[in-house]
């Protein structure tokens, strides 16, 4: 199906819509850093929930997330309900302390807990991993995706795509800051919602013979019981491309392994998703945001992997292989190997009718440039803040420090926008971002979460643990480069590798802690008081309803 006019009306619309709420409430938002950075602390819950999601789901999730679903199935969801729990956790314990300490950034807390030194040197590595890696992969992930479905997928409109959202994010996001985005946000994540629901409906609908989208959904549940394995066993799933798929969710791991490293650190010491709860009115209001979030967490593997399911389904043979006889062209590459990752641009360019999949389209265009807005908000708060105030210029002015902050996400979307194109030599571009990240993140998180709970913490064992997690990451990365027959090195899927690298670390920083300090807490470590970590009556009955849904979906699916 065509993009035709009145689908183009509908963009439109959600384009202008976006920016003239954008302008409406950047007026006045760029006199102080506080204002401009953190919204004047006055976001309410249901703003900081909708911008927690909104910054999250991208097309990471509506591309490859969908592409995962076709290849592996319900599993993949564990990212998502795993993440509900998580965003708990870090409302009950890790909120209290940030907003106590009134940070703008994460880097900031390392200083308190830490040292300057630390401080820098996480953010140095956190500006360049929100330009290199996040901003890049989300711009040439949407544009590759805007490609399949509103041109012919030969990469015609693919820089054209590429320049219409960096442009689209930066024209509010650059002038109002974080409440910009924010605002923004609460009708993005709506639109998404609605239009990853439309797309499920579609599908489902279709493959039912227009009986309806519970029909469909019966339907695949009992031509593919496999794809709703949430724990999977060795050997028990292949991906169309002949991969075990154990070796990306590796059983239990989900539950009570790796997941818990990139989740941890995703949620609670990640910029540009932490920076909305810090901009909030209150602790509390904060926390009632994590809850919304957490509920709307559940909700999205029915918008981003049913479909993928629905077009594995469509795509099979009689024998539940993916072919070139039995599947749509557009799923094979010029090698021969099977797309996933097309999955749900074929189902929203092949089902979804005129007007509506305007509608989905500006859903994925919303994904995406809130995505990037937050980025760009983030990566201005970290270098403003963190880097240039300390070391460049001490007594700048507040509307001096707004403005580096503009130059600094202007700087940095120019930089995306030129890597950004290079990423198709790279292959799996998700991949890429899981790689990269997952090297790191176990030392981060090991810094971290010692520095929160454990007072003996010095600052030389923060900094050696860092500087140690690379090479713990790498030694467990050499195996499947081709040294596996050593009998020094050991072939451990992804997840296991972060948490092996999170516990060594750890050990790490504990033994450094314990020669150098003797056993003594550290004068920068912090002090746990009975009720710090007490919440109100909301988020109590939020976060029971949570853990009892999240249980009741592994029991089902198990």
């Amino acid at each position: 199906m065509e993009f035709g006019l009145l689908d183009q009306i509908v963009f439109i619309i959600y384009a202008l819509t976006i920016l003239g709420i954008g302008l409406y409430v950047s007026k006045g938002k760029g006199d102080t850093s506080e204002s401009y950075f953190l919204a004047d602390k006055s976001l309410p819950w249901w703003a900081i929930g909708a911008s927690l999601i909104a910054a999250n789901i991208s097309a990471e999730q509506f591309i490859g997330m969908s592409g995962s679903g076709f290849a592996i199935g319900l599993a993949i969801a564990s990212y998502e309900w795993m993440a509900a729990i998580t965003l708990l956790i870090v409302g009950k314990f890790f909120l209290p302390i940030f907003i106590e300490k009134k940070l703008y950034t994460i880097p900031e807390f390392v200083e308190v807990r830490y040292g300057t030194n630390l401080k820098t040197i996480l953010a140095v590595f956190w500006v360049c991993l929100f330009i290199f890696v996040n901003l890049t992969s989300v711009l040439y992930l949407g544009a590759t995706a805007l490609d399949t479905i509103l041109g012919t997928g030969d990469g015609s409109i693919f820089m054209y795509s590429i320049l219409g959202l960096a442009l689209f994010a930066a024209a509010y996001s650059l002038y109002g800051g974080l409440s910009a985005v924010a605002w923004t946000d609460v009708v993005q994540v709506v639109l998404l919602i609605i239009g990853g629901f439309v797309t499920t409906y579609m599908a489902l609908s279709e493959l039912s013979g227009g009986e309806g989208a519970i029909a469909g959904m019966v339907k695949v549940y009992e031509e593919v019981p496999e794809k709703f394995s949430m724990i999977l066993d060795k050997g028990e799933i292949f991906t169309p491309n002949g991969r075990d798929a154990w070796w990306d969710l590796p059983g239990l791991a989900v539950l009570i392994g790796g997941m818990w490293v990139a989740n941890l650190y995703y949620w609670g010491f990640n910029q540009y998703i932490i920076q909305r709860t810090l901009a909030a009115k209150s602790l509390r209001e904060s926390q009632k945001g994590i809850i919304l979030a957490g509920f709307l967490k559940l909700l999205i593997p029915l918008i981003v992997v049913i479909p993928g399911i629905v077009a594995f389904l469509m795509n099979m043979d009689p024998s539940g292989e993916i072919t070139r006889a039995s599947a749509d062209g557009s799923f094979f590459s010029a090698a021969g190997t099977v797309i996933n990752d097309n999955a749900a641009p074929w189902l929203i360019k092949e089902f979804v009718p005129a007007g509506l999949k305007g509608l989905v389209v500006a859903a994925l265009a919303a994904a995406i440039v809130s995505s990037v807005a937050s980025m760009l908000n983030s990566t201005a708060t970290i270098f403003t803040m963190d880097i240039y105030k300390p070391y460049f210029q001490k007594k700048e002015s507040e509307k001096g420090l707004v403005m580096v902050g503009r130059i600094t996400a202007t700087v940095a979307l120019v930089i995306a926008i030129i890597i950004a194109p290079q990423l198709a030599n790279l292959g799996q571009v998700f991949q890429y971002i899981q790689e990269y990240t997952g090297v790191v993140s176990p030392g981060i998180l090991a810094v971290f979460m010692l520095g929160l709970f454990w007072r003996k913490t010095t600052n030389n064992a923060a900094i050696w643990g860092v500087l140690a997690s690379i090479p713990i990451a790498l030694y467990f990365k050499v195996a499947p480069n081709g040294w596996s027959n050593s009998a020094f090195f050991v072939e451990w899927p992804f997840m296991h590798q972060m948490f092996a690298t999170w516990i060594l670390t750890m050990l790490v920083m504990v033994v450094i802690s314990l020669l150098e300090a003797k056993g003594k807490n550290q004068e920068k470590s912090i002090i746990i008081t009975k009720d710090l970590f007490k919440t109100g009556p909301a988020f109590n009955i939020g976060a029971f309803v949570i853990l009892l849904i999240v249980t009741l979906l592994y029991a089902l699916f198990w």
